[in-house]
């Protein structure tokens, strides 16, 4: 729930924030004299929706290890780091991949996979995930985690974030323009948008927003499932992160910040799994034991 909401509640300050600015710039150039230039407001809302999301992926690496305290493994100084230093070098490897950042932090079982491009990638584990569960199914975790850079995930996601924004700002926009012409309608002294306008598009903005992170994390559960066929591949079997998946199923998974929560290992149950971006782990273990795809 905690994560689900920083989750949400970040993407919508990010176009408050982006709305805000534009408004106190006097950037509402899709306004003129005979109403709504559709055309200009399209290309705002592409500037507005891409370049949110962007902006986002290219501070991933950074802020994963700042929130998390991932700290960043140059050289190996202990078995289990040089173990999971070697094992990110391999699964690498084998998927033809640059060799990522390796990273540990401090917390319970998790793990994520991030990064602007699959060259500048990052693959972080928690003590929590190393210190309970045995080395095939620590293994079967970081090779998904690996299966998420191989996929370009963060860039898909990033792109699906991008469209599904830039939508929000159109139609908000829209629905705002609609609707303070409706207040001012028969004030002819009036010109430009109000204070109608300005109310509108900030509750269209969230409630829209809420909407479109539906969207964003029905395409992320769709990404796990290819993720766990690449960890299979890469195992040469499902069987390890079948395991791997049931071990999770009896562990409290730690929390992730929202900026990686899409490239993590576990799920949330209930109705809450319409904001979750993992599938239930039943479903998960049913799509490798039936050979998904």
């Amino acid at each position: 729930m905690k994560r689900t909401l920083l989750f949400i509640g970040t993407n919508l300050a990010i176009m408050l924030v982006l709305g805000l600015v534009t408004t106190l710039t006097g950037a509402h150039r899709f306004f003129s004299g005979a109403g709504l230039d559709l055309g200009k407001l399209l290309f705002f809302a592409l500037i507005m929706g891409f370049g949110g999301a962007f902006i986002s992926l290219w501070m991933s690496k950074t802020l994963a290890k700042w929130s998390t305290g991932a700290q960043v493994i140059e050289s190996p100084g202990n078995s289990t780091e040089y173990w999971l230093f070697e094992t990110v070098r391999r699964f690498s490897e084998q998927a033809g991949l640059p060799m990522p950042e390796v990273a540990i932090y401090e917390g319970e079982p998790n793990a994520f996979a991030t990064g602007a491009t699959r060259n500048r990638s990052l693959v972080a584990v928690s003590t929590g995930l190393l210190q309970n569960m045995t080395r095939a199914e620590a293994e079967a975790v970081i090779a998904h985690e690996v299966a998420h850079i191989a996929n370009g995930d963060m860039v898909t996601l990033t792109l699906i974030q991008g469209v599904v924004n830039t939508f929000v700002v159109f139609i908000a926009r829209v629905v705002g323009w609609l609707v303070d012409s409706a207040l001012r309608r028969g004030d002819a002294e009036s010109s430009g948008p109000g204070i109608g306008y300005t109310i509108t598009v900030v509750v269209c903005d969230i409630v829209f927003g809420i909407l479109a992170s539906i969207i964003v994390m029905y395409f992320s559960r769709s990404r796990e499932f290819r993720a766990d066929a690449g960890a299979a591949k890469l195992l040469g079997t499902p069987r390890p992160m079948v395991d791997a998946l049931r071990r999770l199923g009896g562990m409290e998974a730690g929390e992730l910040p929202q900026n990686v929560a899409t490239a993590g290992i576990n799920g949330r149950p209930g109705w809450m799994a319409l904001f979750s971006s993992h599938p239930p782990i039943e479903e998960r273990i049913a799509a490798l034991e039936g050979g998904r795809r």
